[in-house]
């Protein structure tokens, strides 16, 4: 089995201290979530990231991944419009693309922000949040996410014990990844499944849509989107889950 584990900085994100990571092919941090660890394999930030956060070489035991790495695999599955313009999908994508994953788990990616403490490391900017045209409904971009995965042959789940998530991917407790048979049981038994003439249909508009942008600088061209086609988009996306 193939897993990657990707970790975001939502405060239950330091529950990866409770999790052996040999169990998982790889690893991937998103932004500031290198800090929680010594043993990540991969770091991924946008470009705005401010350098003075960002990982020196000996943090990640593999490779820091920027814009330059993570563009073209979006680009691949549809373009940042479709995808939503936040690294938690990005990263999603980038590791469905390179890694090839039979698996995908999201630690501390719940897009849920509480006014105590929003990040592992205290309160910070809820980027996903934030007014953007292709963010109009998270749960949507999650739920584009996880069909595509599941078109290539990947299971997505979230080991949040949050009550509340923006993602639509299935639960699954972190405890079960104390075995990689567990995982396996796991996708064996997954009553997810996706509404393919809704997927290919939902496809269809958005590549006669043409919302592409190569250089991942969609908000450059913004004025170019009609929010509202994208939200007919969104719309079909939530549609295509069944029985998550």
């Amino acid at each position: 089995m193939n897993v990657v584990l990707i970790v975001g900085s939502a405060p239950d994100a330091v529950r990866i201290n409770s999790l052996d990571l040999s169990l998982f092919s790889s690893s991937v941090a998103i932004n500031n979530a290198w800090k929680l660890r010594q043993d990540l394999d991969y770091a991924i930030y946008p470009e705005d990231f401010p350098t003075q956060r960002q990982p020196k070489n000996f943090h990640v035991k593999k490779k820091i991944i920027t814009a330059k790495d993570y563009v073209p695999i979006q680009n691949k599955f549809g373009g940042f419009v479709y995808a939503g313009g936040t690294m938690a999908f990005t990263a999603g994508y980038w590791a469905l693309g390179i890694l090839k994953p039979d698996v995908i788990a999201y630690l501390g990616c719940d897009m849920i922000y509480s006014e105590n403490q929003s990040h592992f490391y205290g309160n910070g900017k809820a980027d996903p949040l934030r007014e953007d045209i292709t963010l109009q409904s998270l749960e949507a971009k999650s739920a584009r996410l996880l069909a595509v995965a599941k078109l290539n042959h990947c299971t997505i789940v979230n080991l949040s014990k949050q009550n509340q998530s923006r993602l639509l991917f299935p639960k699954l407790a972190i405890e079960k990844f104390n075995k990689k048979q567990n995982i396996l049981n796991f996708v064996k038994k997954s009553k997810f499944q996706l509404d393919l003439q809704v997927v290919k249909k939902v496809l269809r508009i958005e590549k006669k849509l043409a919302y592409m942008v190569p250089s991942g600088k969609y908000w450059k061209v913004i004025k170019k989107f009609d929010p509202l086609k994208l939200n007919e988009i969104d719309n079909y996306w939530l549609k295509t889950p069944l029985n998550v």
